[in-house]
């Protein structure tokens, strides 16, 4: 199977709320695909009643694809909303926007991201039309395990093969992680069982407006720095991903996105900076040091170069 030319064809953006949604829709369109601008909050301009598609522009979006963009309102819990988004698409991509804040982030977030995730890929498996699903999950999903104690395993690299320990993640509440981990494996057993080409991209921390220490990605950051492993990534990066990760014939399993990495004392103010403006320019001499990078995402790499080429399976 191969996701080929964009004529003719629809793609669903699922949840298009965020900054992420709006780029990849904007991407889409521009790239001659129909897209279903599916959203769990009303925040595209449809009618708190209104449960038809409509045709009301996403605010990134221009007036000339205005024809080419339909508009649905889903709801994680509402499995029949979904199928009607995806109703008719070669293509989804799956997207659950995090909260913002740590206090709105608990394990009824997590039970929500699961529930999305069933319900998402169980609809993609029922759309005859469906050729590819693109799922957006998180490095948190990938660096999060007992090993990071251990002086044998302290330089091991992590990759796209690594996951999250779930016990790990309840005992220390990292719910964000759980939440990614767990609905991304609830999404590969749906695909593998269903017959559904799923791709997935775990994604750094996205950096952008609105971006604070409290975002639930954050929790046990400086963990994540002392061990090489916190990650950014700006959401036009992020997008170009997941359409190459749509696109490409070659493309399959995981994909870690990121483009930058915290791992000098330097990196680090700067994303302290970004987080609150007020913050020290730098720190202590004693107080961070400069640590090798253990996390890298040379698969991510081959594929946009391969997708920038149009050349696949011949460049190692």
């Amino acid at each position: 199977m191969c996701p080929g030319s964009a004529a003719s064809k629809s793609v669903c953006v699922m949840d298009a709320s965020g900054p992420l949604g709006h780029a990849l829709v904007d991407r889409l369109l521009r790239r001659g695909y129909t897209v279903h601008a599916a959203t769990y909050y009303d925040c595209c301009g449809a009618q708190e009643d209104d449960s038809e598609s409509t045709t009301a522009p996403l605010p990134c979006s221009s007036d000339m694809y205005k024809h080419r963009l339909k508009v649905f309102r889903a709801d994680p819990f509402d499995y029949h909303a979904i199928a009607d988004a995806v109703r008719g698409c070669a293509g989804v991509f799956c997207i659950f926007n995090t909260p913002q804040d740590q206090a709105e982030c608990d394990e009824l977030m997590v039970e929500t991201e699961v529930r999305a995730a069933h319900n998402v890929l169980e609809a993609c498996a029922q759309t005859e039309t469906m050729e590819r699903v693109v799922f957006t999950s998180s490095v948190t999903a990938v660096v999060w395990n007992d090993s990071r104690h251990s002086h044998l395993d302290a330089t091991a690299v992590v990759d796209e093969k690594s996951w999250s320990d779930l016990a790990f993640c309840r005992k220390y509440k990292l719910w964000h992680a759980l939440a990614k981990t767990l609905s991304e494996k609830t999404a590969w057993a749906l695909a593998m069982d269903r017959d559904v080409d799923m791709v997935a991209i775990n994604a750094g921390l996205v950096t952008g407006p609105g971006l604070t220490a409290a975002h639930p990605y954050l929790k046990g950051a400086p963990d994540m720095y002392d061990d090489g492993v916190l990650v950014t990534v700006d959401v036009d990066f992020l997008a170009d991903a997941h359409v190459a990760a749509y696109e490409s014939p070659t493309a399959y399993g995981r994909y870690l996105c990121f483009n930058n990495t915290v791992c000098r004392p330097e990196d680090a103010v700067k994303l302290a900076q970004m987080l609150s403006p007020s913050s020290p320019r730098s720190p202590p001499s004693d107080e961070l040091k400069v640590i090798p990078q253990r996390i890298q995402n040379k698969k991510l790499s081959k594929l946009m170069v391969e997708f920038a080429n149009g050349i696949y399976g011949e460049l190692d």
